[in-house]
């Protein structure tokens, strides 16, 4: 199907709309004349050229297009091809983005025996020696001596407390939504310490599927410490039972 764009009503518009067959003959010299298809369409560039497109018969690129930019030097010169190029549509299968190596590693993807070093500027950590905005990381540079060559950075424990949040073991989980109560009033809630005390502590509850694992204050499973379950009999108990055992028998 052929889409012209309205582009104005100017000369150097138009016959840069016209040029179609112009456009194709360049797509068939290029390419051959069994690999162009059907016009697609044609994209103003600018005030002086506009690309012409043609379905690409070409086997495995379904959705290419060639694309053959056309253009003029003014309203009384001729319209010349500038170039001619396969580009893919919008239906095209095309490669993924390209990603940088030190980005393709995602979580979970670590397994056993592989390492994986940060770089050299990850803002998520900051030298040992330099005095953190978090005291427990103070504290512990004391306790040790000179401390630990990194600490983790005011990013890098946002960073975290995000992820932590948003996780499975965070308030908008399913199981947390289900909880009669929430992990920050639990006996089984052991908080962080420092700049996270607040907000996440850990699960020493062999009960819980969190058991172990990080949470948030607001996550909350079945195993609540105070949870409490009225024990009733499953099939209900007249109030007066009476044992036929005990019944005197009198015969007529």
């Amino acid at each position: 199907m052929t889409l012209l764009l309205t582009l104005d009503d100017g000369s150097v518009q138009r016959a840069l709309v016209d040029a179609v067959e112009l456009a194709r003959e360049a797509a068939v010299a290029d390419a051959g004349a069994e690999q162009v298809g059907p016009h697609a369409g044609v994209v103003h560039e600018d005030a002086m050229s506009a690309s012409h497109l043609f379905e690409a018969t070409m086997p495995g690129y379904r959705g290419w297009r060639w694309s053959v930019t056309v253009a003029m030097a003014g309203p009384d010169s001729a319209v010349t091809v500038s170039e001619v190029a396969l580009t893919p549509g919008p239906d095209a299968l095309v490669a993924p983005n390209w990603v940088p190596w030190e980005r393709r590693v995602r979580p979970g993807d670590l397994g056993v025996g592989d390492i994986f070093p940060t770089s050299e500027d990850d803002p998520r950590l900051v030298p040992g020696y330099l005095r953190s905005d978090d005291p427990a990381v103070e504290e512990v540079a004391t306790e040790a001596g000179l401390g630990r060559v990194h600490v983790m950075s005011r990013t890098g424990r946002l960073e975290a407390a995000s992820r932590w949040r948003s996780g499975e073991f965070g308030p908008r989980s399913d199981m947390a939504r289900s909880a009669p109560a929430v992990c920050g009033t639990c006996g089984f809630y052991l908080p962080l310490a420092g700049s996270l005390r607040a907000g996440f502590g850990a699960c020493g509850n062999e009960f819980s599927p969190a058991d172990g694992h990080v949470v948030n204050v607001e996550y909350g499973c079945g195993a609540h410490s105070e949870v409490e379950v009225e024990a009733t009999p499953s099939v209900p108990v007249a109030e007066l039972v009476y044992d036929d055992s005990l019944l005197d028998m009198d015969e007529q």
